[in-house]
């Protein structure tokens, strides 16, 4: 991973740049302001040109980086997506490759080499592209300059730490998946006592209010008096896990970080900073998924 630099000059509301040597291709699936309207039918797949395994276009779509798959649902809704022209009506809709597929009238580019990006989130930023109440969100912060990126999983608006993000939909939700079983540690500053044979005990998973949550391997770093850290990894990620589990057990929570996603540390990537994963250790990871 490329140590990050701080940027020129820049507007203040942007994140901090980090210099990366992965290709600058513009971001696919770039959108314009007038939707497409309503046609009277769809056009026939069977005169489309095949090219791979048939997959339904809100996949494909996700997968060459235009939108996550729940944004794609609703830019169907809108009649925003096209093939040769004619807009589909239903997401269901079943492809062998994205030619003539238009967005807002744009052609979609082929996918590009999947990339993925370490960001340390700071507290405060909702991991989401728009707030209704108007809350800042990392997109806010993030510099111009990068592709179109979906983050893999969330963090809530007080906690910080390691965010990654991709331009691969499908790279995205696979890491996402419980099944998947990728590893996520965390460290909380906790108030309360509490003893490391108790902590011990959640490897066996708990349940608390009717949700099971699974094994979490976790330890007590250090305590002085009733405050302390707790260092968890757990590879469910279920929404505000760490914080329920934690509160479960009697503890007020002050501080959580998340330190790694898998084999991807936080190490020393400053908050409000982003840089770029190398390829050949992306390469690697993803070998590492599908065995």
């Amino acid at each position: 991973m490329r140590t990050p630099r701080r940027p020129g000059p820049a507007a203040p509301a942007q994140a901090p740049v980090a210099p990366t040597a992965a290709p600058t291709a513009p971001p696919p699936g770039t959108a314009a302001q007038a939707p497409t309207p309503k046609p009277a039918r769809e056009p026939d797949r069977a005169l489309k040109k095949q090219a791979g395994d048939p997959q339904r276009i809100a996949k494909l779509l996700a997968r060459a980086g235009v939108a996550s798959r729940r944004e794609i649902e609703r830019m169907i809704d809108e009649r925003r997506i096209a093939i040769d022209g004619v807009a589909i009506e239903t997401p269901a809709t079943i492809l062998t490759s994205l030619v003539g597929v238009t967005v807002d009238g744009k052609q979609v580019a082929a996918p590009a080499p999947t990339r993925l990006f370490r960001y340390h989130k700071p507290a405060g930023l909702l991991t989401a592209e728009r707030d209704p109440k108007g809350r800042p969100t990392i997109y806010d912060r993030l510099p111009e300059g990068l592709p179109r990126l979906v983050p893999v999983g969330r963090l809530d608006l007080n906690t910080e730490g390691l965010l990654l993000m991709t331009t691969d939909g499908g790279l995205k939700r696979q890491l996402e998946l419980p099944a998947t079983g990728v590893e996520r540690t965390y460290r909380a500053r906790v108030f309360g006592d509490i003893s490391q044979k108790q902590l011990e005990e959640l490897i066996h998973g708990i349940e608390i209010e009717g949700i099971r949550y699974g094994s979490i391997d976790a330890n007590l770093e250090r305590r002085t008096g009733r405050n302390g850290w707790v260092e968890m990894r757990l590879r469910e990620g279920k929404n505000r896990e760490v914080r329920r589990v934690l509160e479960f057990l009697g503890l007020q929570v002050s501080r959580l970080i998340r330190t790694s996603y898998g084999p991807f540390p936080l190490d020393d990537l400053p908050a409000g900073y982003i840089d770029e994963i190398k390829q050949h250790d992306l390469v690697a990871f993803r070998k590492i998924l599908k065995d």
